[in-house]
């Protein structure tokens, strides 16, 4: 029985093209189309825009952004196995679907919409999911091609991600997330709705980019941030010892007796661009 779009039922496709999950490419299949329908909508309006997925495998979530209305759709997949299937849904919806066979993590986004607008959806692979944010967080040039991510992560990963200062997540990631953009946690995936089913719940995380983020040089906000989390329960003026410690902090203000998870993104930024 064919599923609402015409297409054959996500298990049949699997079985089809002997797609069983490989754990060493992070892959966990979403199989419930008004799940992925449900993932789809947090990203829309979908117009005028390029919507890209990483690692949609057998095709779930790209098939729901192509019923939502996504005009072109760039699916960028590593595993060989999958492309035969992905290259049936192109086949359906002619001219919507564009298929690049390769790793995310070497994929200029940018050239990808030919200097169009950009919004990235995904269930990212566990495995290089917080690479991949850290990258389309990162780029020398900003604001980012992109104008939207919505993305599942671990759950434990979204709280970081979304932690505000004085709480247990809050870390380098929730830094350098909230210096460069607005993230919120949308709602949680539950393991029994992934093939095979993960040992962890998921979090659907929507984030925006900052128009003009604080200025400050990244190198050096990442290796203040490196340097203060990498001994979070000592002192500031202990753990920022090697970058100037009591005397960088009490320069920009900031009482040496602190520890780095009570810290603002704003401090941190202080601390950067005294460095």
């Amino acid at each position: 029985m064919a599923s609402p779009d015409g297409l054959p039922p996500l298990r049949a496709v699997i079985d089809a093209h002997g797609l069983s999950p490989k754990k060493s490419l992070g892959q966990n299949f979403l199989l419930d189309l008004n799940l992925t329908g449900r993932i789809a909508r947090q990203a829309l309006p979908f117009d005028n825009v390029t919507v890209v997925e990483v690692g949609p495998g057998p095709g779930g979530l790209t098939r729901a952004l192509l019923a939502e209305g996504a005009g072109r759709v760039v699916a960028i997949e590593k595993d060989p196995r999958c492309i035969a299937a992905l290259e049936e849904i192109a086949a359906h919806h002619s001219g919507r679907l564009d298929i690049v066979a390769a790793d995310a993590l070497t994929v200029d986004l940018a050239g990808l919409a030919a200097g169009g607008r950009i919004k990235i959806v995904a269930n990212l692979p566990y495995n290089v999911g917080t690479q991949l944010l850290l990258n389309w967080l990162t780029p020398p040039d900003w604001p980012p091609a992109w104008e939207s991510l919505t993305l599942m992560f671990q759950k434990e990963v979204a709280e970081r991600i979304v932690a505000a200062p004085g709480t247990d997540h809050y870390g380098r990631l929730s830094v350098l997330a909230g210096w460069r953009a607005r993230a919120k946690i949308l709602f949680d995936v539950s393991p029994a709705a992934f093939t095979p089913p993960p040992k962890v719940t998921s979090s659907i995380v929507h984030i925006v980019p900052r128009e003009a983020p604080e200025p400050a040089a990244l190198a050096k906000l990442e290796t203040v941030t490196a340097a203060a989390f990498g001994q979070r329960r000592k002192m500031l003026r202990q753990s920022l010892k090697s970058l100037g410690g009591e005397q960088l902090l009490t320069s920009v203000g900031i009482d040496p007796q602190r520890r780095a998870e009570t810290l603002s993104v704003s401090e941190f930024v202080a601390l950067a661009n005294a460095v």
